[in-house]
């Protein structure tokens, strides 16, 4: 296969916070969404963590980032660090 018969394939980007950065290259990030309740029409928050590659470690606690789905790192790390937003 030739590099412009390649596919490449966009993943998710999330927006998130960081909660913790103890891990070497890994930071945690939480990220929320809203859903409305099927039933009573109110909006509910969700939210989950995902492990994130940081290389350097540049991100500190309490940053919001913006994170891209990538391939598997990792057993539990498949997102990689794009931008901070401070």
């Amino acid at each position: 296969m030739t590099k412009e018969n390649t596919i490449t394939r966009a993943g998710r980007v999330l927006r998130g916070t960081v909660v913790s950065t103890k891990m070497t290259d890994t930071i945690t990030v939480i990220v929320d969404r809203y859903v409305m309740h099927p039933k009573y029409k109110k909006f509910q928050r969700r939210s989950k963590k995902f492990l994130v590659h940081d290389a350097g470690n540049t991100a500190k606690e309490g940053m919001v980032v913006d994170i891209k789905e990538t391939r598997p790192l990792s057993k539990r790390k498949h997102f990689e660090l794009i931008t901070i937003n401070k």
